[in-house]
């Protein structure tokens, strides 16, 4: 006897339960979360895939699938990058980390020109993790990522015993495409070229600084997270042929720039009166004995472009939102190769070398 599973009671209460909502009933995270079972599926499906909900994700498949030909009608080069997120504390004024982590990695396929389109989205769960903290930040994620209209399609989950890892690490890939004629390289950067940034620097670094409580220090500076794909796409608009641009994040402007002249081997002499740094930022940095050349920031990129164009690109810059305070801040020099000079308020010269150590540990 044949028996039809669409008419036995017993296999119809089984794809009943199947059927149901999935349900996270437990309020931390244990190893189970992890264990590729059915706990592990209705976290994904509760938590994630609830809150990332889009076709291709829908999906569930082991990858996320695409048409190549819907790429083309934004430009004809792929950019692709990877991004970890481990930064101390969770949460922080102004942004949390699954924010800086979609927009942090958005802002890495923005300074290549490229148009952002799909995120994807790791997470390593320490066990004891509150799933309502996992909830608030994957809520983040999700309106970070609408924000900048794109959508995160595919990802991973695992669990670590207790004290393997600090409660949350996520990791994120982005895919975008880069438009014809874009070619943003420090292997283009010439002699006589002005340096520019949108805005304030130190921002972040100052407000995880203050965030983390070990120093007795009281403000309101809140992290400058922010997608800058918009911003890139209104310069491009203006002036298609920027010579090199990168956003300042671990290691600061400094950093940049010091990678800047040594691809290029040529010389970067900035003013230190023309560098955005707020007041609070900057008294901070004194107390400490930190530089806020050095620290991270999550919403600034640095611009390197034709001096004939400076004046064009920083207005077009100052009439959005995420470089209202662009300014001019340096020049390209031909001598000394390599060497990153700055011109201090008092009228001398000091280099500004690559960071040595860190000044300021996970704070992205």
């Amino acid at each position: 006897m044949t028996i039809n599973p669409h008419q036995n009671p017993f296999f119809q209460k089984i794809e009943q339960v199947r059927r149901r909502p999935a349900k996270v009933r437990d309020t931390h995270i244990n190893l189970a979360h992890g264990s590729g079972g059915k706990a592990m599926r209705d976290l994904i499906d509760n938590v994630f895939v609830t809150s990332f909900d889009n076709p291709i994700l829908s999906q569930l498949e082991d990858q996320a699938s695409f048409d190549l030909a819907s790429f083309s009608q934004y430009g004809n080069r792929l950019a692709f990058t990877t991004d970890s997120y481990v930064v101390d504390p969770l949460f922080f004024p102004g942004s949390d980390i699954g924010e800086l982590a979609v927009n942090g990695t958005i802002n890495d396929l923005a300074v290549s020109g490229a148009k952002p389109l799909y995120l994807t989205c790791s997470v390593i769960l320490e066990e004891g993790l509150p799933v309502a903290t996992l909830r608030r930040v994957v809520a983040s994620m999700q309106a970070a990522a609408q924000k900048a209209g794109v959508q995160i399609v595919t990802g991973d989950t695992k669990v670590v015993h207790r004290g393997c890892a600090d409660k949350l690490f996520i990791n994120t890939t982005g895919i975008g495409v880069i438009p014809s004629g874009i070619d943003i390289s420090p292997r283009h950067i010439q002699v006589g070229d002005v340096v520019i940034i949108n805005g304030e620097i130190g921002n972040h670094g100052t407000a995880i600084l203050v965030a983390r409580g070990e120093l007795a220090l009281e403000t309101d500076i809140e992290s400058d997270c922010q997608p800058l794909h918009d911003l890139v796409a209104s310069i491009l608009n203006v002036c298609p042929n920027i010579h090199a641009m990168r956003d300042a994040t671990r290691g600061g402007l400094a950093t940049v720039l010091n990678e800047f002249a040594q691809t290029a081997n040529l010389g970067i002499r900035l003013n230190e009166s023309t560098i955005p740094v707020r007041e609070e930022v900057q008294g901070t940095c004194e107390i400490l004995g930190l530089d806020p050349l050095y620290l991270a920031n999550e919403g600034k990129l640095v611009i390197v472009a034709p001096k004939e164009k400076a004046d064009m690109i920083l207005a077009t810059m100052q009439t959005h939102p995420a470089g209202e305070k662009a300014a001019i801040i340096g020049e390209i020099i031909p001598t000394p190769p390599g060497i990153v000079l700055l011109k201090t308020t008092f009228g001398a010269e000091r280099i500004v070398d690559m960071l040595v150590g860190d000044q300021l540990p996970r704070i992205c």
